[in-house]
């Protein structure tokens, strides 16, 4: 990030790296200031990276690629009054160009990618920076015939180097016959079609094309090309807002993936240009594979691998702590990944803003008569967006979260805000302001701070919850935290929640075709009604949230027999009604038989009611056995008995309770705190 009283400087070290892949003596050129009449020799040229090659997201389907520059020497102008020739300048991409496109023009697929000529409102010296960014409209014919037609006119610069050299020219009116004044200002000068009189002063030329998008393909038609002639001095052409789909390629772990341009010229001028390919951005992961994951709510080591556990009879409200999952860590896997939506005006080419948005250009516009919204190149919808897609959600099941990022312990942190919770992934910053979600409650944590919290909307069990960054840190890995807590109302009786089921957390960037904006098809191309950014679902990153079991007790008969005469009587009783206010519970229960002539398979008693006590034989359950048995209860509260004895007790008989083996199942308490 640069500060404003830096750009100066900045860009006259970018045309020095530009240039010195020609001569020594371009370094101190200035931008756009040819020289002398002559004839029409085209000039040389060769391709640069406009600035440092920047790392694209893998996830991105429009990741803004870096610059390319075109700088050229050489060659000699026509003279003064002729119309400048013309090229098409097409950059091909080894993947699909996703540049907005803005169809208020004739163009079908006229886009935000801009060509400008000789760095117009930059800081450079020469003419080329000191004139206005001018847009060309008529982006299927550039400057060429029947577009916005430029000439060779003069510089009225006030600058001993730049008064009276030929440059680009719009005139307001033109004469083909008769006299007039000509470009050079002579009057009385004979006035032709390919030679035209100015009967008014000339403007500046447009210096700003609009490229058109085809696939994996951007061309720039009816570039004027003026040759700069004399030596030490340079015609440049930047291309900028090219975006990417870096999910068409291919990069694994470590190694990142490459974007490539190669840039080839047509028409009826030549315009050689040497070193025609560059790379222009380097792929990798957004999100941390390793650092994007669950933690536990002090924030001190990572939450469970299978989620946190809740029993299906133990109700848990937003204001216990218990309902505190945890945090969702989501971290950038390099230092840009995460990206405001813009820095200002961002209208200086070349400039790095490390922002979602590329150059501005408000005269390339558009407005969308179906949404009403309206675009303008350059400008993105919104800032990087994080994503937490909630699935298998029980029935009765509610999850909330922050609506902003958090530190431990979920105490909202004192530092500046990195993120807030937003109404939905694809709403737009209208105005640049940012569609935050309302605050529905408060959770406040055992040290007493507090937190905002909203529900997530949940349907056929899927949720999603989105954030939107604020605030990043470009020079360093940035990691932001929210806080998810999740309710119910206990009811065994009725399996709710469902038990045993688990939820889980995907988490991505935003939007997403989950999210059914658009499908993977259509958010990786060009598009005039599609919100940028936009992101894949092919490197999402999914953990297990929190697990219900079901309320048990395991109960172990140590003694059961039914032979030599003798037999077994069970019974389990489900002492869930009680004068303590437990919860009222019916489940079956599974007795597992172990030791001599076993029944094959478990048995599942019948339905036992709350307050009601099931009993049976070992005849009649396992004939001819004797061992030991184990009792699984689906509720809580389950209490045994056996009595053995001979036919009718005659003889022996003996009882004793049942014994209650512990669950080996994690609490909610002890998978939050550990």
């Amino acid at each position: 990030m640069f500060k404003e009283k830096e750009r100066p400087e900045f860009r006259k070290c970018i045309l020095a790296l530009a240039a010195v892949a020609l001569t020594t003596g371009i370094a101190s050129a200035q931008v756009g200031t040819p020289t002398g009449p002559g004839g029409t020799q085209a000039p040389t040229c060769t391709t640069t990276n406009g600035a440092v090659t920047p790392t694209l997201r893998s996830e991105g389907y429009t990741e803004l690629a870096g610059d390319i520059v075109i700088v050229c020497q050489g060659g000699s102008p026509p003279a003064l009054g002729s119309p400048i020739p013309t090229a098409n300048i097409t950059i091909f991409l080894n993947t699909a160009v996703t540049s907005r496109l803005l169809q208020a023009t004739t163009a079908g697929n006229a886009s935000e990618a801009l060509l400008l000529i000789d760095e117009p409102g930059s800081s450079l010296t020469g003419y080329g920076p000191s004139v206005p960014q001018t847009l060309c409209t008529t982006p299927a014919n550039g400057a060429g015939a029947g577009g916005c037609s430029e000439f060779v006119g003069i510089s009225t610069l006030n600058s001993a180097n730049n008064v009276g050299v030929p440059v680009p020219v719009q005139p307001t009116l033109t004469v083909t016959t008769g006299t007039g004044t000509n470009a050079a200002g002579v009057p009385g000068s004979t006035c032709t079609v390919a030679a035209p009189c100015f009967t008014t002063s000339a403007v500046p030329g447009a210096n700003i094309f609009q490229g058109v998008v085809n696939g994996n393909s951007v061309t720039f038609f009816g570039i004027p090309v003026l040759p700069p002639s004399t030596i030490g001095e340079t015609r440049v052409f930047r291309m900028t807002n090219i975006r990417a789909n870096a999910n068409g390629v291919t990069a694994g772990g470590p190694t990142p993936g490459s974007v490539v341009a190669s840039i080839s010229t047509s028409g009826s001028t030549s315009l050689p240009i040497t070193n025609s390919t560059l790379t222009v951005g380097f792929v990798q992961q957004g999100l941390s594979p390793a650092g994007t994951l669950l933690k536990n709510g002090s924030n001190t080591g990572n939450a469970s691998g299978s989620g946190t556990g809740f029993n299906q009879c133990s109700s848990t409200g937003i204001t216990s702590s218990a309902s505190a999952l945890g945090l969702l860590q989501f971290q950038e896997n390099f230092a840009t990944a995460f990206k405001i939506r813009t820095q200002g005006t961002q209208n200086i080419p070349g400039q790095i803003y490390n922002s979602e948005s590329g150059f501005f250009l408000a005269a390339a516009s558009f407005t969308n008569s179906g949404s009403g919204i309206g675009y303008s190149a350059g400008v993105a919808d919104y800032a990087t967006r994080l994503k937490a897609t909630f699935t298998n959600v029980p029935s009765g099941v509610s999850i909330f979260v922050s609506t902003r990022d958090v530190t431990n312990s979920f105490v909202t942190p004192s530092a500046t805000t990195q993120a807030v919770l937003v109404v939905s992934e694809g709403a737009v910053d209208v105005g640049g302001v940012v569609p935050q979600a309302t605050q529905t409650a408060v959770f406040t944590s055992p040290n007493t701070q507090t937190i905002g919290i909203a529900p997530v909307p949940i349907n056929a069990g899927t949720g999603t919850a989105v954030w939107e960054i604020i605030n990043t840190n470009p020079a360093a890995i940035d990691t932001v935290l929210f806080s998810v807590f999740l309710t119910y109302s206990a009811s065994p009786a009725t399996n709710s929640p469902a038990a045993p089921s688990t939820i889980a957390v995907t988490m991505s960037f935003a939007p997403t075709p989950s999210g059914g904006l658009f499908t993977s098809t259509t958010g990786a191309a060009a598009s005039n009604i599609l919100t940028i950014p936009r992101f894949s679902d092919s490197l999402n990153i999914t953990k297990s949230l929190a697990n219900f079991a079901l309320c048990t007790t395991n109960l172990l008969y140590p003694y059961v027999i039914n032979t030599n005469g003798f037999d077994t009587g069970l019974a389990i009783a489900n002492t869930t009604t009680d004068p303590f206010g437990t919860t009222a519970q019916v489940g079956t229960c599974t007795l597992n038989f172990y030791g001599s002539s076993g029944p094959a398979a478990p048995f599942v008693t019948p339905s036992i009611g709350t307050g009601t006590v099931y009993a049976n034989l070992a005849s009649t359950l396992a004939p001819g056995f004797s061992g030991y048995m184990i009792a699984v209860c689906n509720f809580q509260f389950a209490h045994g008995f056996a009595f053995v004895s001979d036919v009718g007790a005659r003889n022996l008989a003996m009882g004793y309770l049942a014994l209650i083996i512990p669950s080996t199942s994690r609490s909610a308490a002890e998978a939050l705190n550990n």
